[in-house]
């Protein structure tokens, strides 16, 4: 079994992640994902062996609507999520925005995307830079910019163009990814 077909059936395998998909289905969104920490932690717990979902501070949706950048669309689409399935820490985020307040986060700015597949490709680590979207024919579909190597190796690694080394070490000190997941490789 290749690495997409083991994701999709850890995915199906996993209440929490297909009643997400499926809710985020039902908003009709042109382009969205639900990837990041969530689908890392879900097959980082998987290849554990663990029975019990690590705890997630947010499931990300990803989404890609260049039409409208309102950061009100995002918090109308998390209130909506949130009563479709009111036990998930839904974190809703328009890629076509993230040029408008990444600066002011991180410190420095970035240029518009333009596509949710570009979007995933800038997420901070290889092993994050996963989004999976649940499709209206059942099929639930990868998108995976650098491959799931790192993702089933259970390796972090910095994605260059868009972390800083600062950042990144950062990010794995709070993470804390060996504490969570023993088997896991940091790199750098």
């Amino acid at each position: 079994m290749n690495f997409n077909e083991r994701l999709i059936e850890i995915a199906r395998r996993s209440s929490w992640c297909m009643s997400a998909l499926s809710a985020v289905r039902e908003m009709r969104l042109e382009s969205w994902c639900i990837g990041a920490g969530a689908i890392r932690n879900l097959v980082w717990d998987s290849l554990h062996g663990y029975e019990t979902p690590s705890h997630l501070p947010d499931i990300d949706v990803a989404y890609f609507n260049a039409s409208d950048l309102s950061s009100t669309r995002d918090a109308e689409i998390q209130r909506q999520l949130a009563e479709r399935c009111p036990g998930i820490p839904w974190e809703v985020t328009n890629q076509a925005a993230v040029h408008l307040w990444f600066e002011n986060v991180f410190g420095h700015s970035v240029p518009p995307l333009t596509s949710l597949a570009e979007a995933i490709a800038s997420w901070p680590e290889y092993a994050t830079a996963v989004g999976l979207t649940l499709l209206n024919d059942g099929t639930i579909d990868i998108c995976a910019p650098y491959g799931l190597d790192d993702l089933f190796s259970m390796v972090v690694r910095r994605n260059p163009p868009r972390v800083s080394i600062d950042t990144y070490r950062k990010r794995v000190a709070q993470k804390r990814y060996l504490d969570r997941w023993p088997q896991v490789t940091v790199v750098g």
